[in-house]
């Protein structure tokens, strides 16, 4: 019961991303080509309150759930980390078409295709797992 919360949170924010057209490919089409401002307007918003949460989070020096403080550590400003990084992200996001989020989203609302982004995903992120001490950062 504990984790109900999250969950309708999670389905809440599903929703509300879906009906908005956030997860539409054709408004990432649009965003790519400079056609349309809505998805820029999301991601900006969602960046804000981002940062917002962040600081809040360190200046009051909050618990989770359990009680532990949470404690995020500043990472190490690296060029190629971010560089390299984002570009296999924007291309994933580019050749999917979606973004991680929107791809539970979508699988969610039937676009069953999604299921093969998400097993390569999935593959992905295990494979960084496994290769994580062996790549730069």
């Amino acid at each position: 019961m504990r984790m109900s919360r999250y969950i309708f949170v999670g389905i809440l924010l599903g929703i509300t991303l879906y009906k908005s057209e956030a997860v539409s490919w054709f408004r990432i089409y649009e965003m790519f080509h400079f056609q349309s401002f809505q998805l820029y307007g999301i991601i900006g918003s969602a960046v804000v309150a981002g940062i917002l949460i962040v600081r809040l989070i360190k200046k009051r020096h909050m618990h989770n759930i359990e009680g532990q403080e949470i404690v995020i550590k500043d990472k190490a400003m690296s060029v190629p980390r971010y560089l390299i990084g984002g570009f296999i992200f924007g291309m994933g996001w580019g050749l999917a078409g979606a973004c991680p989020a929107p791809m539970f989203i979508l699988l969610g609302s039937g676009v069953t295709v999604f299921i093969v982004y998400l097993v390569a995903a999935m593959t992905g992120t295990f494979l960084y797992g496994k290769l994580r001490k062996r790549l730069p950062h």
